[in-house]
């Protein structure tokens, strides 16, 4: 299957023969369709928030900071913006001058209105000696879009999101690294106006992260009060994955090479492991708007954290009293804590004695927790929150993908599609036990939860392999609390013209 050499190149970049192995099988076997109990909603699974709840557990989050407790804040920032302009690529690929879609119209008619507008003007001027609106009045529009995204003018076709000038601040251009940076002193900020924040970003980006950051960082500290204290990684080389042929055997290059391809968030699970903190914020790079229209975000940040602080201390609280001579009426309101809170069930503990009733819960109790955001399904894109079954024969709260649900299931289907809430990547975390130590992450990973995909190549198809989700199977053995949260807290930026909607716009 492999040859010396390949092994040798393998285990170089720390993948071992055994591993490499088991993706190729994994490829031959696919993953089993979960089974769900139900969808999660509002009472069930997701937790309402009442304006009493809001005052209250923003009250306790902010006694949580001025304590000294330990936060930081996670972005996930190396994925590349390409699909963010495929549409424009397909303009600038069809031979046209003019827009013909809606969306290409759309783009051409609101040129102005990007933030990134004086930056593309310069480039035309400098590319083809005219700025881009007398581009666009010659009939030239395809060259501006060109100019958009090739190396020869601003070259957004091949940077990260986080590097693009997304919003207007003050007649600023403002990046998404610029927004997290404020947003995470507006939350995140300790007892002693420290902000730290990590950044996962891709090698070849780094410098430029680092460039961006010298510049914004010192003005940033001064607006805001605080002292940023930021740091970057890298996806591990050792997180990448097999592609294969459609057989299942080893995809191989015209020279031969085997290739190996990113294996999605998933891969992240161990750069989020390594951090220090016990609190950590998560959000996609682009899920940010403007100050002008963070209140509402900003605000229930600080709910969510909440509800984590508030939770956490619950647990510390059982667990204490599990390690001590816990009472039958102990028992009983622990595992109540656990079904109810945790909405963690499992039937099986209707016939426990107390000696394996405190094992079960005290397993159940000492994990990772994490807090999701839930907002109501408009008809975005995004996994879903249900109630799915483990391999103990319990169920609890777990965030699907569409492509993990058996679409031979009649009744998974009508979960799915009756479905009243989506997850937008909104998480604040808890990654140390309740005596202070950090998990391992890596031990409350569901591996059955990864996902194969169709890809193209040069013409061919490939199978490629993710690992399972950061927020879908690599936290699927995590105490997991659903939170209903308000649409306007996702802002997602999936395409170059989700920068004209409202919420982009200053």
């Amino acid at each position: 299957m492999f040859t010396t050499d390949e092994i040798s190149k393998l285990a170089a970049r720390g993948i071992s023969r055994e591993t490499a192995e088991a993706q190729l099988k994994r490829f031959a076997t696919g993953f089993p369709w979960l089974r769900l109990e139900c969808a999660a909603t509002l009472g069930h699974g997701i937790m309402p928030i009442g304006p009493a709840d809001e005052t209250r557990l923003i009250a306790l989050w902010n006694d949580y900071r001025r304590d000294g407790g330990s936060i930081e804040k996670f972005v996930p920032a190396s994925g590349a913006a390409s699909r963010m302009f495929k549409n424009l690529f397909a303009f600038v690929d069809s031979g046209r001058m003019q827009p013909d879609s809606d969306f290409e119209k759309a783009f051409v008619n609101n040129i102005h209105n990007f933030a990134f507008y004086a930056a593309l003007n310069a480039a035309c001027k400098r590319v083809y000696g005219m700025g881009a609106q007398q581009l666009i009045d010659e009939g030239r529009a395809a060259d501006v879009a060109r100019t958009l995204l090739s190396d020869e003018g601003l070259n957004y076709g091949a940077m990260p999101k986080g590097l693009l000038q997304f919003h207007m601040a003050s007649g600023t251009p403002h990046t998404p690294v610029e927004e997290h940076l404020e947003e995470g002193a507006q939350y995140a900020a300790d007892n002693e106006r420290n902000v730290n924040l990590h950044f996962t970003v891709s090698p070849e980006h780094r410098r430029a992260f680092t460039s961006l950051l010298d510049r914004a960082l010192p003005l940033m500290e001064k607006v805001w009060g605080v002292t940023y204290h930021v740091t970057m990684s890298e996806q591990k080389a050792s997180t990448d994955t097999l592609a294969a042929n459609a057989d299942g055997t080893p995809y191989r290059d015209a020279d031969g090479n085997l290739v190996l391809r990113p294996a999605g968030h998933g891969a992240l699970l161990e750069n989020l492991g390594e951090r220090e903190a016990s609190v950590i914020f998560i959000k996609n790079i682009d899920n940010v708007v403007p100050q002008s229209r963070r209140s509402v975000s900003t605000r229930y940040k600080k709910v969510l954290g909440g509800v984590l602080i508030e939770v956490q201390r619950a647990i510390a609280s059982h667990l204490s009293t599990i390690d001590g001579t816990p009472t039958a009426d102990d028992l009983k309101t622990i595992l109540d804590f656990v079904e109810h809170t945790l909405c963690t069930v499992n039937p099986a503990t209707a016939t426990m004695d107390e000696k394996a009733l405190a094992a079960y819960l005290r397993g159940k109790l000492n994990r990772p927790i994490r807090v999701c955001g839930m907002v109501r399904n408009e008809g975005e894109p995004g996994g879903g929150p249900y109630l799915a079954y483990n391999a103990d024969g319990s169920y609890s709260p777990q965030i699907l993908e569409a492509a993990q649900i058996n679409p031979a299931d009649s009744d998974a289907v009508a979960m799915m599609k009756g479905g009243t809430h989506f997850n937008p990547v909104d998480l604040v975390c808890y990654i140390r036990d309740y005596k202070g130590e950090r998990f391992d992450l890596r031990r409350y990973v569901d591996p059955e939860t990864g996902l194969i995909s169709e890809k193209s190549k040069g013409g061919t198809t490939l199978l490629a392999l993710e690992l399972p989700g950061l927020w879908n199977g690599s936290m699927s053995d995590w105490n997991t609390i659903f939170v209903e949260v308000p649409i306007e807290t996702f802002n997602p930026v999936k395409t170059v013209n989700d920068l004209l909607r409202p919420q982009h716009q200053p």
